[in-house]
């Protein structure tokens, strides 16, 4: 892909078409996590009626629905034949990915600091009065450390990795971000919640709480998170687009998510703020404001990118 079909591919027509490959291949991803969270919120029950967990019910269904995509992942990639490195993010090698995955790694901690700290900064949130010593701040940032390495070779070989490369192959560029953003940025507000109290976790219990999920989705309160996500879709999409691999994108997901879980430790949100708005309540930092800060530097990465005309060679 030379530069000038480089700078064609992202100008994105306003009304783009929908073609039926396209929808395919994001219904297939969109099905195959429905399927998993149908059949978590199905085993849950007796499981939960077993005893053995003492755990909500919204958190059994939750990581039974991981599990069951972890265990059906492979299969659909096969399917789909995208069983292979080079499809899901991985075609560099090992020395090179590494590389961009600590540096990436460092500059998504850069990044999520200068928002935290705008947040402190404009009395949001708040340094937690009474921390931990040092032993448990120190044990808490390495489970940080650790969930966001998961957390960010999870989602990046499934969004930024398989999803991503199912639509470009169809689509091209365009369509391969906004669609892996899009569904990225929803799939994250399809959570269980708790039933109600003194309602029964049963059979109709656990029905109701798969249904709201979708029904959740769509509050408005809900805008900013949808927003923002969508945005952080965005910029990891082009990311993986102008490098041609997810080393990058690991990096700066777990980097995102370190310093989102260690400042949920050591300050609190401030309700009686009169911004308290900017923070939205999905974690007390994803809303308005990471909107404007991460689509500032997705504009100004994606200005970047189309002047160098850098991209994958196709």
């Amino acid at each position: 892909m030379d530069k000038e079909d480089w700078r064609s591919a992202l100008e994105f027509p306003r009304q783009p078409k929908v073609c039926p490959d396209l929808m395919r291949a994001t219904a297939l991803f969109f099905g195959f996590l429905f399927l998993c969270l149908a059949a978590a919120a199905l085993l849950s029950v007796p499981i939960m009626e077993t005893g053995w967990l003492p755990y909500p019910p919204e958190r059994v269904i939750g990581r039974l629905a991981q599990v069951l995509i972890l265990l059906g992942i492979w299969p659909l990639l096969i399917r789909l034949h995208l069983a292979n490195g080079r499809d899901l993010g991985y075609g560099v090698p090992r020395l090179a990915f590494l590389r961009a995955l600590a540096l990436g790694w460092l500059l998504g901690v850069l990044i999520l600091i200068g928002l935290v700290l705008a947040l402190l900064g404009l009395a949001v949130r708040v340094p937690d009065p009474n921390p931990g010593g040092w032993s448990w701040i120190v044990g808490k940032a390495l489970q940080a450390l650790v969930a966001g390495l998961l957390i960010g070779v999870l989602e990046e070989t499934f969004f930024r990795g398989a999803l991503f490369t199912a639509i470009r192959r169809r689509e091209g560029v365009g369509p391969a971000i906004l669609w892996s953003a899009g569904l990225y940025a929803v799939l994250h507000l399809m959570k269980p919640g708790a039933l109600p109290a003194g309602v029964p976790f049963d059979w109709a219990g656990a029905w109701a709480m798969f249904a709201g999920v979708f029904v959740d989705v769509f509050q408005w309160r809900h805008l900013d998170t949808v927003l923002a996500l969508l945005m952080v879709g965005v910029f990891l999409a082009l990311v993986r687009e102008f490098t041609g691999h997810i080393g990058w994108c690991i990096g700066l997901h777990a980097g995102w998510v370190f310093v989102i879980q260690v400042t949920r430790r050591l300050t609190d949100g401030d309700p009686g703020s009169d911004l308290a708005f900017l923070a939205g309540d999905y974690d007390g930092i994803v809303g308005w404001l990471s909107l404007a800060w991460i689509g500032a530097l997705t504009l100004g990465y994606w200005r970047l990118g189309r002047r160098l005309g850098t991209g994958r060679r196709c």
